[in-house]
């Protein structure tokens, strides 16, 4: 089977987030994309996406680390939706090292400029 394009997009913004590259960042995402910071608390459209992920990088001392493998993505009608594994690293503010894996739950929607962009980012998956 051949590797989907939403992969790509998926690996492309996670080197994003390891080099802190914003713009990047968030041409990941539709312009109404839906993050969950955690349970509970959400940011909706780039602007807040950007906040969020501003005060992320600034709670994990810009250390944070991030990769994606074992996906599985089931498409239909100009929309995927995406589970696989997250692996995450980072320095937490009191010097402790921080590492965990979940897996995330995300939805993409294919743009009018062909390319496949977050609409539901929730890294928590089904643990919310």
């Amino acid at each position: 089977m051949d590797k989907h394009e939403v992969i790509d997009a998926i690996e492309l913004a996670d080197q994003a987030i390891n080099r802190r590259d914003m713009a990047a960042l968030m041409d990941f995402y539709e312009e109404d994309a839906t993050l969950v910071i955690e349970p509970g608390r959400c940011a909706y459209g780039k602007e807040q996406i950007a906040q969020a992920f501003g005060a992320i990088f600034e709670y994990f001392n810009q250390s944070l680390s991030v990769s994606q493998r074992d996906f599985h993505v089931i498409e239909g009608g100009g929309v995927a939706l995406v589970v696989c594994k997250l692996s995450l690293s980072a320095q937490g503010m009191d010097t402790s090292r921080v590492s965990m894996e979940r897996k995330p739950t995300y939805i993409f929607r294919k743009s009018m400029d062909g390319k496949w962009r977050c609409l539901i980012d929730n890294s928590y998956g089904v643990d919310l």
